[in-house]
């Protein structure tokens, strides 16, 4: 049976999550012996670039009723059109979502959170984040089918192209007592869970009018902005800019904490990072102990520097 793999979009377009989801149920199909194939809700963008990273066939589903998203109505699609042992999710909001009301509904095992290729798949063993991303663990699927998402950042894009092909299919959509609640958008112009590189602020800042010289930063490293969840929580910044326990786990090549004290709840949203930055005038304070690199001083002086040094850097 071929690997199933969702294949997220954002307005039509595909995901970098999507396309590491799709690059690792490649890995998946390889290990299985089979190939790939992807479902895509109403894309508008090009198949092509699911083939180059491994997809045999693109399924795609066109339907007005699936234009507001639901992840109740999504995975029922999904349940329907995946007919696989092996079905691959993103491990955005969204997906993951659907994810687990995939697995409820087709009696799956659900592993979450994966980083690598699997150890093997039959049974279906893989190391995958675990504690809020202070651990590991070796997880093993208990039953004969998988639905597993795949850590932003974690696997990677990988080129593997395919001759593929696209099918359009109908399915039959339900709504009825489906309500939608309008989803608050970032202020960054990334998508902060995708994000490569983030720059991060906290009460350090002093007031929201300050953070300009943060937005300054994150637009010359082209990274996304983000926040600690007292700045969100009295209005400095949107919440869909909250990293933490309690808001958006994230997973960049680099995370850049200015004026962020490092709560061990605010730790738990972030230290999935592959390289931490902290800026802080407070030499004592916490975050240091989990930082690869560490300034002590006023990020008044240091962020407009820094700044500075990057653009000249870049000529």
């Amino acid at each position: 049976m071929s690997v199933f793999v969702y294949a997220e979009n954002s307005n039509g377009t595909y995901k970098k999550s999507t396309l590491e989801a799709v690059s690792y149920a490649k890995a998946v199909a390889e290990k299985a012996g089979t190939e790939v194939v992807a479902i895509a809700i109403n894309p508008t963008d090009s198949a092509d670039k699911l083939y180059t990273c491994g997809v045999s066939k693109v399924i795609v589903i066109k339907n007005d009723a699936l234009q507001v998203f639901s992840a109740k109505v999504y995975s029922e699609v999904v349940a329907e059109v995946a007919d696989g042992n092996y079905i691959v999710f993103p491990h955005t909001a969204d997906a993951s979502g659907i994810a687990s009301m995939v697995a409820v509904k087709k009696g799956y095992s659900l592993i979450t959170n994966v980083m690598d290729a699997p150890e093997s798949v039959a049974p279906f063993q893989v190391r995958r984040k675990s504690f809020s991303g202070k651990g590991y663990m070796i997880a093993k699927a208990e039953q004969s089918g998988v639905v597993i998402t795949v850590s932003p950042n974690a696997y990677g894009v990988k080129d593997n192209a395919v001759s593929g092909t696209e099918e359009s299919k109908d399915v039959s959509v339900s709504t009825d007592g489906i309500s939608v609640v309008a989803q608050e958008q970032s202020s960054g112009k990334l998508d902060l869970k995708e994000a490569e590189i983030v720059v991060s602020a906290g009460r350090g800042m002093k007031g929201p009018e300050n953070w300009g010289m943060i937005e300054e930063l994150a637009n010359v490293l082209g990274a996304a902005t983000a926040s600690s969840k007292p700045v969100a929580d009295i209005g400095w910044r949107p919440h869909s800019e909250h990293v933490g326990q309690t808001g958006k786990a994230i997973s960049p090549n680099l995370y850049i904490a200015v004026g962020i004290s490092g709560a061990i709840q605010h730790l738990a949203g972030v230290n999935g990072s592959k390289t931490i930055v902290v800026i802080n005038n407070d030499a004592e304070a916490p975050f240091f102990k989990s930082a690869d690199y560490g300034v002590v001083g006023d990020a008044f002086q240091v962020i407009p520097a820094l700044t500075e040094k990057i653009k000249a850097f870049k000529g």
